[in-house]
This record gives structure tokens, sequence and C-alpha cells, in this order.
């Protein structure tokens, strides 16, 4: 059994910040996958089904960012889970906009989210790091993630919920190469080759664009009746 935690503020005024895009892809794997409907449960709101095999439960702390590891402990307890069984999707700074990298362990990086589950459940746990790019300066951060993402990201953003909700089984079972492969299917995908096939080089070196047309065997005469015909 695994445990997806989404990381994000409750309420429809945070709803579309750029510090709840982990609550974003949450949302979008239970749609896309049959979830159960989401209920208050652990100081969050809870969905279960399946990833595959994989029983999934996913979880949006509803404490608030910074004190998210208090809802992640009471469900980790109640299903006798270890950090090892928990995914984090956050969003992530030091990232450039539509960028995602897997990372297992390490420290909070100032992520208020990430320094409550330290406090509550350690740091062994596994994270989805989702990059929205930084603001430039870091006084502007708390600003910044809790702005509303702009128009102009809403291609990429889609294409990046998209590719890990495709990818959402194979991290359940813990492949995390092939989620990262539908990831950038999706934000990254393969371009087919438009331009004309490459010529077979001739024996004489030339291309068929470059060979002399044959000489005209017709007298004047004849090509002159073929005019009017």
């Amino acid at each position: 059994m695994r445990l997806f935690v989404g990381l994000g503020n409750p309420g429809q005024k945070y709803a579309a910040n750029r510090h709840n895009v982990g609550f974003m892809a949450l949302d979008r794997i239970a749609a896309d996958h049959g979830f159960a409907a989401w209920r208050g449960k652990f100081l969050g709101a809870v969905s279960e089904g399946r990833l595959g095999a994989e029983k999934v439960v996913l979880l949006k702390p509803e404490t608030f960012m910074n004190n998210s590891g208090q809802a992640v402990g009471e469900a980790m307890r109640f299903f006798k889970l270890a950090p090892e069984d928990i995914t984090v999707f956050h969003d992530e700074i030091d990232l450039a906009p539509g960028k995602l990298r897997v990372k297992e362990g390490g420290g909070h990086a100032g992520h208020n989210g990430l320094r409550s589950l330290h406090a509550h459940i350690g740091d062994a746990y596994q994270r989805v790091r989702i990059g929205v790019g930084h603001p430039g300066h870091k006084d502007a951060v708390p600003g910044y993630v809790l702005r509303d993402f702009a128009k102009a990201d809403q291609g990429w953003l889609d294409d990046l919920l998209r590719g890990i909700s495709e990818g959402a089984t194979d991290l359940a079972v813990g492949d995390k190469g092939r989620f990262m492969n539908a990831v950038s299917l999706r934000t990254a995908p393969p371009r087919s080759s438009k331009s004309a096939p490459k010529e077979a080089p001739r024996p004489d070196g030339k291309s068929s664009s470059q060979e002399t047309p044959a000489p005209e065997s017709r007298s004047a005469l004849q090509r002159l009746v073929d005019k009017f015909r």
C-alpha cells in the first residue's frame, strides 16, 4: 500500500496558487483513475483507489501548508506505514517551470510543508518535486508561490499534470524511471521528422537533381509537330 500526499493550502482562495500544485496533481490522479469521492479524514481530504494492483490512498492535508506533517503523521500511523511508503507531491522553486524530479530523502530546503513533514515523520519519504520557477529574489518567494499560475503557464501545467497521472501506476510500484518517462512523453514529446528523405548516393557522386538531362534525339521539325498535336 502507498500513501500519496499532495501539499497545498485548503480553500478556493488558494486553489490555483503555485503552492497548491501538489493538490492539483492528486486531483488529476483521482479523476483519471476512478478513485473514490474525497472525504474528510486525518485532518485532510482522503480518496482511496488502486493504481494497477497497488492500493493507494491520496491525502490532501487541510491543516495549511505549515502544519502538513500533522495530517500525514496521523495517516501513516493509522495505516501502519513507514516513511518509505509515502510519496509527497510539492512545488519546487529551484526547478524551472514544467520540470519534475523524484527524490528520496534529504533536506527540506526551506519549504514549510516539507519542514513540517520532517518534524512529524522524518526525512525518509519520497518526494515528487514539481518545478514552478523562481521569482529571482528570495524575499519575493512567499508572494510568488501564493499567487495563481499565469495564463501562459496553463499549457505546460496541463501537460505536466497529465504526465504525472499517466505515470502514477509506475510510481506506485516504485518504477521511477517509467514514471519519469511518462512525464517526459507529455512535456517533451518526440518530434516526427517532416524533412524529405535523404537521397541514396549515386556511384558517380551526383544527386538526381544534378543529373545531366539526356540529349534530345528528335529533329527540330518533329518537336514543332508535337507542339500542335
